[in-house]
């Protein structure tokens, strides 16, 4: 099975894919596309979505989906998917105030260029404001993040309520991990050890496209 993993470096949907395939042991293929490029994206699966998996020259994407897809042992317990209303709240409080810490620093890594940058930047500040502002709000995103951290540290068992990495440690991790982006942005000990743990277990490289393999 050949696996063409189209993707941008920064995207928790896509980190979900990354973390899978590298827990699953899988080969696959790095095809990173800069933010702005519309023609890509469109011509494999008729809209600008990323991630976008090619199996065998027929792409897919939805990243639970593509994951679900590649899970055929479910060594992830893909089948517990959907995973929840309660998981997926806490998800989705937690990808609101990671984007609006993150997004203002994402834009200043080796994966864009100026065109994309300017293409990034216009598109989520129309949604959530100047990155200026963001930056300046910093207090707002952070601290009800540290508690509501704080709060969920018991789940880490050591992985989420389990003694292995699942596809709720994908889903929570690939969230989480933008702020490693964030300067001086401190994680709980207890969460910065269970990001290594799953960085290790996904045998996961954040910027291998950009500095080669660690």
């Amino acid at each position: 099975m050949k696996l063409e993993f189209y993707h941008y470096v920064h995207c928790p949907y896509c980190i979900r894919v990354r973390l899978a395939l590298g827990l699953l042991g899988l080969a696959w293929t790095s095809v990173v596309i800069p933010y702005d490029d519309e023609v890509t994206p469109v011509k494999l699966c008729g809209k600008k979505m990323l991630p976008i998996l090619v199996v065998d020259g027929r792409p897919m994407n939805e990243s639970l989906d593509i994951i679900r897809f590649l899970d055929r042992e479910d060594r992830l317990k893909t089948s517990q998917l959907p995973l929840g209303i309660d998981f997926e709240a806490m998800v989705q409080k937690f990808a609101e105030n990671v984007h609006n810490l993150a997004m203002p620093w994402w834009v200043w890594t080796p994966e864009f260029d100026e065109r994309a940058r300017a293409y990034f930047t216009a598109k989520k500040e129309a949604k959530r404001g100047p990155f200026s502002a963001l930056v300046r709000r910093r207090g707002e995103f952070e601290a009800p993040l540290l508690t509501d951290l704080a709060v969920l540290t018991p789940r880490l068992r050591p992985f989420w309520d389990s003694d292995v990495p699942t596809i709720h440690d994908i889903v929570l991790t690939a969230q989480l991990w933008g702020l490693f982006h964030v300067p001086e942005f401190r994680f709980p000990a207890e969460w910065h050890d269970y990001l290594m743990r799953m960085k290790d277990a996904c045998r996961f490289v954040p910027h291998q496209d950009h500095w080669g393999k660690a």
